[in-house]
């Protein structure tokens, strides 16, 4: 059975850094693309960044270089540091297979002074 586990939420303050991870297991991270996406209160989810399995990448338009998604094949790992936070990064943030039905539970991102 696929899993999908995030870790590193939290509460920080403006301007200060987080670094999310997913762990994927029951496969292999190898070979598929993955993403990191978002949904905040009242908002529908929304995509922050992907990572394909030649690791190109791509990143919601408000990221503007604050973060950065990475994947570690042997580790069977995705990662998204994410830097500059604001008040409006506040969230949950989910992990994804791309194009698949497997999605991970979610870590809390809370941005407040």
């Amino acid at each position: 059975q696929v899993q999908l586990v995030e870790s590193g939420g939290g509460l920080v303050q403006p301007v200060g850094s987080l670094r999310l991870s997913c762990v994927v297991s029951g496969s292999i991270l190898r070979g598929h693309d993955i993403g990191w996406y978002r949904q905040a209160p009242g908002k529908q989810r929304e995509m922050v960044a992907v990572i394909t399995s030649s690791e190109d990448t791509t990143y919601g338009d408000f990221v503007k270089g604050r973060f950065t998604i990475s994947r570690d094949n042997a580790k069977n790992t995705a990662y998204l540091p994410m830097n500059s936070l604001e008040h409006e990064d506040t969230a949950v943030y989910y992990c994804s297979i791309r194009y698949s039905s497997y999605w991970g539970q979610g870590t809390q991102v809370t941005v407040s002074s």
